[in-house]
This record gives structure tokens, sequence and C-alpha cells, in this order.
């Protein structure tokens, strides 16, 4: 590995070939990015047999997109959530707030309008973590390349190329 003028040049092996990289991240980082693509390719080419080095690396291609788009899809579909729950929460506490104090009354749970069970239950109702409420879960993500099959292009054998394109 050199540096030349801010530029850290790494080879690396990716399809059987070796490749020398400039890049301006780190070297590690280089040659992790450059595992990530050899084991995508070592995968497609065990699934389809004996195709043209460029069809397997245009096909890595292809899955280690897919894989790309479906994590911003489910970003995407952890910051809804993240952001409905914090509206509903900032709606509650207004709500809380707007209201005059109640006075408590002994032995009866009327002037709170049910007390900490009725806030639990409306936590619970709106999907937002109360005293003894639970959220909804999270899905939980995998980064590891080699950890099941996504629903998506990788090991599905969704795309093939034609012979000769």
């Amino acid at each position: 590995m050199a540096n030349s003028g801010g530029r850290a040049t790494v080879t690396v092996r990716i399809g059987g070939e070796e490749h020398i990289i400039r890049s301006n991240v780190e070297p590690d980082y280089t040659l992790r990015c450059a595992e990530w693509v050899d084991r995508r390719i070592m995968e497609i080419r065990s699934q389809v047999g004996l195709i043209e080095s460029h069809k397997v690396a245009i096909l890595a291609a292809l899955s280690i997109t897919d894989e790309l788009f479906q994590a911003r899809g489910q970003l995407r579909e952890l910051r809804d959530a993240t952001a409905s729950r914090a509206r509903a929460l900032a709606l509650r506490l207004e709500e809380g707030a707007a209201e005059p104090p109640a006075r408590e009354e002994e032995g009866s749970d009327a002037a709170t309008g049910g007390g900490a069970e009725a806030a639990e239950a409306s936590a619970r109702d709106e999907g937002v973590a109360g005293e003894g409420g639970s959220p909804e879960p999270v899905k939980e993500t995998s980064q590891e390349p080699n950890s099941g099959q996504s629903p998506g292009l990788r090991g599905s054998g969704q795309l093939e190329l034609p012979e000769g394109g």
C-alpha cells in the first residue's frame, strides 16, 4: 500500500484478478469494499456456473445495488415510524400541558380520568411506550453479506444476462 498525494494505493483481488485502487479513504475500508464485491461475485459464480467475467460483474453490481435500495427503503420506513411516534408523543405532551391539573379525590380515579391505567391503555393504542406500555417491534436488518437471502436479487436467480449480451 502506497500513498501518493493524499490518496492511498491498495492492491485488491476481485473475481480472481488483482486490481490497483487509488482512493481518499482508509486502505482497510477499500479492502473491505473489495472483499464484499469479491464475495458477491463468488456467490453468483457458484449459483450460475461458468459465465463470462463481465457478466458476473454486472450481476454482482445489480445485486449489491438491490441490497442498497432495500436498505434505503428500510431506513426510510424506520425514519417515518420514528417521526410518527415523535409527533404522537409531542401531541400527548401538548395535550397534557394544556389541561389544568386535576384535583384528586380520595379513593377515586374520576379526577384523573382513569389514572395510570388509562394512560397506559392510551399509550398502547397509539403505539407509544408509556409506563408498562411497549412500542411496536422494530425490524432488525443484517449487514452481513452471507446472512440469509434477501427478497430481492441476491441469490434469487431473478436476473440473468442472455448469451452474447
